[in-house]
């Protein structure tokens, strides 16, 4: 599903890929789009586990420090990848938000989220000076969730790593424009 998209792949082709038969496939799901939600659901975990959680909760870091980890982790992902996939929940918003209402709001209150976690650690940076106060957290939060998955998508198309690592630099040279007393 992650390539091939998700009304591209058929449950015929979920059973043969996993070697599962139908009578067990629908044991443990009702239907395809069961699958599918539990798929997101696990996608969502491995990012918080693996790029949000290890960034942006580091109770030892400064916050536009975490906030430059987090990039780093993104970019990261994308090289071990090797540009191929993009970012599966921007890949299920473009497919599924027109036209399934199940999957475009729980990948709504996922990308709320991630913005959530980056207002917060621009609000901090804020609170304790390193940030000016005139940025607005939530727009650049919102700036930065926007910015990152359009840089996933242009690496996914060029297949060019370097099209993430300028993205990735230009949003921490964005940052720095509002940072005080330190340079992400």
């Amino acid at each position: 599903m992650h390539l091939k998209g998700y009304h591209a792949t058929s449950l015929d082709d979920v059973l043969k890929a996993s070697g599962v038969g139908k009578g067990n496939f629908y044991y443990y799901f009702k239907s395809k789009e069961e699958l599918g939600y539990a798929i997101l659901d696990q996608v969502v975990r491995a990012f918080i586990q693996r790029t949000v959680e290890p960034s942006l909760s580091d109770a030892t870091a400064k916050p536009l420090d975490k906030i430059c980890s987090f990039l780093d982790r993104v970019l990261e992902t994308q090289r071990e990848r090797n540009c191929v996939g993009g970012c599966p929940m921007g890949n299920l918003a473009s497919e599924l938000s027109d036209v399934h209402e199940g999957f475009r709001r729980r990948l709504a209150e996922i990308f709320t989220l991630w913005r959530e976690r980056l207002t917060e650690a621009l609000a901090q940076a804020q609170a304790e000076g390193s940030l000016a106060p005139e940025c607005e957290a939530a727009g650049l939060a919102h700036f930065l969730v926007a910015a990152l998955e359009g840089a996933i998508l242009m690496t996914k198309v060029t297949k060019e790593i370097h099209v993430m690592e300028t993205c990735v630099g230009e949003l921490k040279a964005h940052l720095s424009l509002y940072a005080r007393g330190q340079r992400p």
